[in-house]
């Protein structure tokens, strides 16, 4: 029997979403007039209203994309194009150190000076830092755009976007040719927390379908009322001309049902999925004296745990793992055949050697109690034959009222 732990890569699809997804295959062209194409665009605009209002937002502002790192291009590179657009001004992006790669890259490739914000111990944004980044960009007609995910995906941290925009306001009320924008990264808070996109002060805000339990393939970003925003792709006029291309209805349809899903039981089974991530941790920590959880200090997504022990390698435990029918990720990352630690956990000042050890273990809607217990025993008994000595020898049992 195998266990899955993996959610903050893929939530297994919902059999909402499924049920959505048939009914909508074989749809017409959501852009043709005739009655086909307006029983398809119906499709799409039920599942805007469903993602939008799962983001607190209307569905006038939402743009539907190929999947969330679409989304997060759009939203950062679509909105530094609409501030350059305007001859004269002086923009700079801020980008947090722990932002996913679908930000990271385009940040990179944006050809804008950037600007890396730090994030404390527990890996929330340092506040102090950004607003001292902030006051260095001063000249005449500056804009800052700051992009700051919601959650993040390694250790579950929830960052403090509120705040930063209180700051990015602050910054901007110093002066009248000021303006500033807020990308953010919603892409694993979605279904997990209570989101809304206006209460963080948000200009753009990404999601993505399959990590609330929707098809792969299928993201969204909401967009403020009148914030500038540029597209990335130019064709036939879809999604307010700012991404073009015949929308994907199965997929988008499956999008709007999990979205509605993931929201009706979002307190109970946030309370749910935290309480056995407590208790997980517990267990591992009393078998493992020396493991070290990060981010355990923050406020965090409900079903999402890393944790470490130096001496290990992340990737051989991830194999081992799977060997024994437990699947969930490393916090080290392989590119190019070399294994690299986790960005997310160095910027958190985490020491090399824990960080190329650590683990990301993720639930999700169909995880019980004893989907938490198997992942804890198969990684126990793993630690014990590779370091017998950093496992107590007879590690107190956890009840189910835990």
């Amino acid at each position: 029997m195998r266990t899955y732990a993996d959610y903050n890569a893929t939530a297994p699809l919902r059999p909402e979403a499924l049920a959505a997804m048939t009914a909508a295959l074989g749809a017409a062209n959501p852009s043709s007039v005739h009655g086909e194409g307006r029983a398809a665009r119906r499709f799409v605009e039920r599942a805007r209203e469903q993602v939008a209002f799962a983001l607190g937002g209307s569905a006038r502002d939402l743009v539907f994309t190929g999947g969330g790192t679409e989304a997060n291009a759009l939203g950062l590179l679509g909105g530094l194009a609409a501030e350059r657009l305007e001859a004269g001004r002086d923009v700079r992006l801020f980008v947090s150190a722990i932002e996913h790669d679908a930000v990271w890259e385009p940040a990179r490739a944006s050809g804008v000076p950037t600007v890396v914000v730090p994030v404390d111990g527990t890996g929330r944004l340092d506040l102090e830092a950004l607003s001292e980044l902030l006051a260095t960009h001063r000249g005449p007609a500056a804009t800052a755009m700051v992009a700051l995910m919601a959650a993040n995906n390694e250790t579950g941290v929830i960052q403090p976007v509120a705040e930063a925009a209180g700051l990015l306001r602050a910054w901007a009320a110093e002066r009248p040719d000021r303006r500033v924008r807020l990308h953010v990264d919603a892409v694993q808070m979605l279904g997990k927390l209570p989101l809304n996109a206006t209460l963080m002060g948000a200009d753009t805000l990404a999601v993505s379908a399959h990590k609330c339990g929707g098809p792969q393939g299928a993201g969204a970003l909401w967009v403020r009322p009148g914030a500038g925003q540029e597209p990335l792709q130019r064709g036939g006029g879809q999604e307010r001309s700012l991404r073009a291309g015949t929308e994907n209805v199965p997929a988008l349809a499956g999008f709007g049902a999990a979205a509605e899903a993931a929201t009706a039981s979002l307190a109970p089974e946030a309370r749910r999925l935290g309480q056995l991530r407590d208790r997980f941790e517990v267990q591992l920590q009393a078998a493992i004296p020396t493991l070290v959880v990060h981010g355990g200090a923050a406020p965090r997504l409900p079903n999402t745990s890393n944790f470490g022990l130096a001496g290990l390698r992340a990737e051989t435990q991830v194999m081992a793992l799977d060997l024994g029918g437990v699947a969930l990720s490393a916090g080290a990352a392989c590119s190019s055949g070399k294994v690299r630690a986790s960005r997310t956990l160095l910027a958190m000042g985490v020491d090399q050697g824990l960080a190329g050890g650590s683990l990301r273990a993720s639930f999700g809607f169909l995880s019980e109690a004893q989907d938490f217990d198997r992942v804890a025993g198969a990684f126990i008994a793993h630690v014990a034959r590779l370091r017998p000595d950093a496992v107590r020898a007879a590690a107190p049992q956890l009840t189910e009222s835990m």
